[in-house]
């Protein structure tokens, strides 16, 4: 079954079509590790992970790359302000490197709990200097560079189709909400290679043919994505917000350096909104964490779940009581299927059936939502053979990362309290006293117990 998703660089739904039959190279924009992931960022990652899961699921091989900035991602995306882990080890009084490790491994951990497959390599900026600078000698012997009193910057003018991902008319660019003027020849001209101001002492800088600094941020993901991927591959993702900019100017860079295509298909995914309606950035607010959710008593699995429900090109509403509905939706998937497990009435095997309309599904431009749909028809379906249902929902697994596999009954134990108010409450309902029985069970769920009414007796789980 053909794969189809959105193109942002044709604004359309393509077909999807491998440079190399049967193989798929991925890269994907990673973190600035400077401050801990927000959820926001987490989402973005979550798609990817979902990609890659669909890829795999259809049978491709797949070559997954994640870069990890940690040098040269300023403030502001018109090149300037300060280098934002130049700016937070100041800030923390720490080394860079060892406040990037840091904030580095809680990102890593954040997105091990969420069941995301890790990439086949994590590049670090700081250990491609080589690279870049290489990248910015090509682009110099092209004459696609200019130098000016702060670095070396990229002559947009010179590139025929800068700005068509973002479809951007330069003309109406207004100097100052992109990018501030200064030296720059263009409005949309950017920073190739930024020179260490005499003024600022820096604890990550470099040698270079230009002068001693550091690199500009869109080129640190064109040479690790060009060395791990090939000067053409197949799909590059990142958030909607790096369409007009880092984007923009990956593909200017990236072609103009090698002549060749830079990537065939290009995936974003859209924002995740506050309940007012606002990004959930650093300036807006709602910076939850996976780690902090969990302290509030949110499982990760709950927050993934609740990615799945929106397609990726969708902006997310995010608010704690849809995170609860997500998880309460989540823990009845997990009874079902523990239920499941331990039945052995005979039924059908419509595998075949329901699989057919799950790949439709996650074909389609990864239509998570209507895959969840599918999920709830076969846990619903009773004329379906329970140990092959099993079997099919494992399958679907390998795209959503729910964990089926690992759903079983938590060990937890009942305080006595509890126990005694169960058997009272039992007492009142052989006794059809139902206002009194329901206010127990009342009582039972203020401690944290969940009961379910069964035909031999109630049974008891953990809230």
């Amino acid at each position: 079954m053909v794969i189809k998703f959105y193109n942002t660089l044709t604004r359309k739904k393509e077909d999807f079509k491998p440079i190399k039959k049967g193989y798929v190279g991925i890269y994907t924009c990673g973190p600035t590790v400077y401050w801990y992931q927000h959820i926001g960022n987490m989402r973005s990652y979550i798609f990817s992970d979902i990609l890659k899961r669909v890829l795999l699921f259809n049978g491709f091989k797949v070559k997954h790359i994640i870069n990890v900035t940690d040098v040269g991602h300023l403030t502001s995306d018109a090149d300037e302000g300060e280098d934002k882990l130049e700016k937070a080890a100041r800030k923390e009084g720490k080394n860079a490197s060892v406040l990037a490790k840091h904030y580095f491994d809680a990102f890593i951990k954040d997105a091990e709990i969420l069941n995301i497959i890790m990439p086949d390599k994590w590049p670090k900026a700081t250990e491609h200097i080589k690279e870049q600078i290489e990248l910015i000698k090509k682009l110099e012997k092209k004459d696609y560079t200019y130098k000016t009193s702060d670095g070396i910057y990229f002559d947009s003018s010179k590139f025929k189709n800068y700005g068509e991902l973002a479809k951007l008319n330069i003309k109406e660019l207004k100097t100052g909400k992109r990018v501030a003027f200064g030296e720059k020849k263009n409005k949309t001209d950017f920073a190739l290679w930024k020179f260490s101001s005499p003024d600022e002492k820096r604890q990550q800088e470099w040698k270079s043919p230009w002068g001693i600094g550091f690199p500009g941020w869109h080129l640190e993901c064109s040479a690790m994505s060009m060395k791990y991927l090939g000067e053409r591959f197949d799909i590059h993702t990142g958030g909607q917000d790096h369409i007009p900019v880092h984007h923009t100017n990956e593909i200017a860079q990236s072609e103009a350096a090698t002549g060749k295509k830079f990537v065939n298909y290009w995936l974003h995914g859209a924002f995740l909104l506050n309940s007012d309606g606002k990004k959930v950035s650093k300036s807006t607010g709602g910076l939850y964490t996976i780690s902090e959710l969990e302290l509030q008593g949110y499982k990760p699995e709950h927050f993934r779940y609740l990615c799945l429900q929106t397609h990726y090109g969708k902006p997310l509403h995010f608010s704690l009581d849809a995170l609860e509905a997500a998880g309460n939706a989540y823990e009845k998937i997990k009874r079902k299927v523990i239920e499941l497990k331990a039945e052995e009435h005979n039924g059908n095997d419509l595998t075949k059936e329901y699989h057919e309309r799950f790949l439709k599904a996650v074909n389609d431009d990864f239509n998570m939502p209507q895959a969840l749909e599918v999920l709830w028809s076969v846990l619903d379906d009773f004329d379906f053979s329970p140990k092959k249902k099993i079997k099919l929902l494992e399958k679907f697994d390998e795209v959503l990362g729910l964990g089926v596999k690992d759903m079983k009954e938590e060990k937890f134990s009942i305080p006595k309290e509890v126990k005694d108010l169960l058997k009272e409450r039992e007492k009142y309902r052989k006794e059809k006293q139902w206002e009194k029985a329901d206010e127990l069970r009342k009582m039972i769920e203020e401690r944290g117990f969940i009961i379910e009414d069964k035909s031999d007796g109630a049974v008891l789980r953990k809230n």
